[in-house]
């Protein structure tokens, strides 16, 4: 299970990069009309959460 955990982490972790980097994209847009349709603000936050969840869950297991 920990090994698990780490990999939901890290995986979340990369998200929330990727979610950063395309929300800060749409804020320096060109065209401001141009506004698009995914919430990149939520997807950050809510990976970020689920990756400082996945690996408290990852230490916790790991000092047992």
């Amino acid at each position: 299970m920990q090994v698990s955990m780490l990999t939901i982490g890290m995986g979340a972790a990369v998200l929330f990069g990727v979610a950063e980097l395309a929300d800060w994209r749409r804020r320096n847009r060109r065209d401001v009309d141009s506004v698009g349709f995914m919430p990149w603000r939520g997807i950050a936050l809510g990976s970020a959460g689920v990756a400082i969840f996945a690996i408290a869950l990852w230490f916790h297991g790991g000092m047992q």
